[in-house]
């Protein structure tokens, strides 16, 4: 195996060499530091805020919405209600994503259209919170720029809200409270969840894999592991409180465990998926290291785990591959995904693609086009390339011209849209189980539900339907939805999948 670390030659090794040398490539994890103990509110903040309103307006991904859930939970605490008005706001929180430029640019502008209300209302508390509270530059600006912010703080130490908040009330000045690391996990903060069927729960915390492009394991952490015990109870009391479906939360969950002697993301799985009531089971986000054979039988064995993956591979060509620092191949890839859908064969894969990343080439961006045609993924988010201030990548030579850049980006969408409309295609005639979460976005009078493997289901019927998990003839669709009418169960024949 000493030639196969040359990626000239990683097309040739078979595939028990291939996952030998991704065992090889796995970054070395050390359990580290982390202390994991129960969260109470503080007697003093207990509704201290009673009477008084508060919004958080999110961005991002849906760690962000979970961070959301905690932050409003420990606002209740302190007594605030929720308002969706800003002008009935006594604290509006802008809970940040640093991703991309194009979502910190809006961020931004929206606190500036707020500051003729601040002037109106002195009292007013404006706080940013979440990944761009991380960045260095976004706290000079803040200091500098937008000097109206009350309060400032990241994504290490959000159980300390109610101090901040507090702090902010009473001073002058910017509250500035940023930890650039913490090693301790807070179990059980109050949450508040939007009522449904769906909820997520966070598994773990952190990256380490340090893709160039990425400011992930900059605002975020290195990655640590919630207990699974903690996890399973969180899991039984969301069933308790009528939920349905869980979605597990990481920036990796892969790696869930690697901290924790004796337990990973297979165990947490079968476990999860054994929790009495529980419908459902979906996780996200999966690298594609450590998607080990028996995570694959996990998914696979596990009936409430459903069967749908998304796995990011963000390029087709190696060259631009090791250049982001991904650590795999696309033979390694291609490997994974065969190994997947041949253990668990009604599987939808969605992926995450960039195009536009510096060097990239027209041999480059063919790689990735044709990688997608070959794979048939049911859906990607598909992104332009954006540069992150303290990433590696920001540093490179980028000759592109933005107008190359969206070209690619509109022949990739285009592919990909038809491949999604053949896979949509496919599910014509045939029953699948939906679970019904709520009425659709744009008309009230349809109930939306999803498959098992993640597609939007419109279905005619009574609101007392939502939370139901029944038959669907499925009728008629198009690219992203599909619409269907209920079956009777003891008269359904469930179809083998697509």
């Amino acid at each position: 195996m000493s030639d196969a670390k040359s990626p000239k030659n990683l097309a040739t090794l078979t595939e028990a060499e291939l996952r030998l040398y991704a065992q090889a490539r796995r970054p070395k994890i050390s359990a580290g530091n982390v202390s994991r103990t129960e969260y109470q509110v503080a007697d003093e903040w207990r509704d201290v805020a009673h009477g008084k309103r508060y919004r958080i307006i999110t961005y991002g991904c849906q760690m962000n919405e979970h961070d959301t859930e905690a932050l409003a939970g420990l606002l209740k605490a302190m007594g605030y209600e929720e308002t969706a008005v800003n002008e009935e706001a006594d604290l509006i929180l802008f809970n940040t994503c640093a991703v991309r430029e194009n979502p910190e640019n809006k961020v931004f502008g929206e606190i500036g259209r707020l500051r003729p209300l601040k002037r109106r209302n002195p009292e007013l508390l404006l706080g940013l919170c979440g990944c761009m509270a991380q960045e260095k530059v976004v706290q000079a600006k803040v200091q500098t720029t937008y000097p109206w912010i009350d309060l400032v703080f990241g994504t290490h130490n959000i159980h300390r809200l109610p101090d901040l908040v507090m702090q902010a009330v009473h001073s002058q000045e910017t509250v500035l409270e940023v930890w650039d690391k913490s090693d301790t996990i807070y179990e059980h903060m109050p949450k508040v969840r939007k009522a449904g069927v769906r909820a997520w729960v966070n598994i773990q915390y952190g990256c380490n894999k340090f893709c160039t492009y990425c400011v992930v394991p900059h605002t975020r952490g290195r990655e640590r592991s919630r207990s699974k015990a903690s996890i399973v109870e969180e899991v039984r009391e969301l069933v308790e409180e009528g939920f349905a479906e869980v979605t597990l939360l990481g920036q990796n969950v892969n790696d869930y465990g690697l901290d924790l002697s004796d337990v990973d993301f297979a165990d947490l799985l079968y476990a999860v998926g054994r929790v009495d009531g529980i419908k459902r089971v979906r996780f996200t986000t999966s690298n594609p290291w450590n998607f080990t054979d028996r995570l694959i039988a996990a998914i696979a064995e596990t009936d409430t785990v459903c069967e749908h993956i998304h796995l990011p591979v963000q390029a087709g060509s190696n060259r631009v591959l090791a250049k982001m620092n991904r650590g795999y191949t696309r033979e390694y890839y291609l490997q994974l995904v065969a190994r997947i859908r041949a253990a668990i064969p009604n599987v939808a894969l969605t992926t995450d693609l960039i195009v536009g990343f510096p060097t990239e080439t027209e041999a480059d961006f063919l790689k990735t086009l044709s990688l997608v045609r070959d794979l048939e993924y049911d859906s990607a988010y598909t992104f332009i390339y954006s540069p992150r201030t303290g990433t590696p990548a920001a540093k490179l030579l980028d000759p592109l011209e933005e107008a190359v850049k969206k070209e690619r980006l509109n022949r990739l969408v285009e592919v990909q849209n038809v491949i999604s409309r053949r896979i949509s295609d496919r599910y014509l005639g045939s029953v699948e189980r939906v679970l019904v979460e709520g009425t659709s976005k744009t008309n009230d009078r349809l109930l939306s539900g999803r498959t098992r493997s993640n597609k939007i289901v419109l279905v005619e019927g009574a609101k007392a339907w939502i939370g139901e998990e029944f038959p669907v003839r499925i009728t008629d669709g198009n690219t992203w939805t599909l619409r269907g009418e209920r079956l009777p169960v003891s008269g359904a024949q469930e179809s083998d999948g697509v």
